[in-house]
């Protein structure tokens, strides 16, 4: 008879996010993974087969977690200008950076890293970048200002939007002054249309 598994799959999964996170997918051990999930090889392989696969399912944890947040900002119809969504979004960002917060954002991270030649982890990072976009492109339908542009248009506006939100967060790594960061976000709200807070 088998042995029930001595720890909880789902902690497990949101230790192995801290590591993945602070050392990135190439970076991060076997040594490193036991280290911070405090499980034992033999109990790492049995859970998780193998550190790609460890990896996969905490890109989907993230996703579930973080771009569904971002998501839920960005679709917030207490919130009735899209654009003021948006702006949300972005002074969050800027709000963790001050905060002390240098994780940056996990997907893009991955996004930037040599794992992307592996399909399959390409497939899982592209996945939640188009969330976020999907999310963005919400935002913008509840905008006064960008409600009655073609759609193509709002698609374009919203690719550009993510490429900020993904350069942001990837600065955020890089501990640049703040200011960086904050002049960024005001970018954001000339793009727009509109005066930053």
């Amino acid at each position: 008879m088998a042995r029930p598994r001595e720890f909880d799959t789902e902690v497990a999964i949101k230790k192995a996010t801290n590591v993945f996170w602070e050392k990135g997918y190439q970076e991060a051990s076997l040594p490193d993974l036991l280290d911070g999930m405090g499980l034992t090889r033999g109990s790492l392989y049995k859970a998780f087969k193998d550190k790609k696969n460890l990896f996969l399912l905490v890109l989907a944890h993230y996703e579930e977690e973080a771009v569904g947040a971002a998501k839920s900002r960005l679709s917030d119809t207490s919130v009735p200008d899209g654009r003021d969504r948006i702006l949300s979004l972005f002074g969050a960002l800027s709000a963790a950076v001050a905060a002390g917060d240098t994780r940056g954002c996990l997907l893009c991270s991955a996004a930037a890293g040599f794992e992307m030649s592996d399909p399959d982890i390409a497939a899982a990072v592209n996945k939640g970048m188009a969330g976020i976009r999907d999310g963005l492109e919400t935002a913008l339908r509840a905008s006064p200002t960008h409600a009655t542009l073609p759609q193509d248009d709002r698609r374009v506006l919203a690719n550009t939007l993510l490429t900020q939100y993904i350069g942001l967060r990837v600065l955020a790594r890089s501990r640049m002054p703040l200011g960086i960061v904050e002049q960024s976000i005001d970018g954001v709200a000339h793009l727009l249309g509109m005066h930053s807070p």
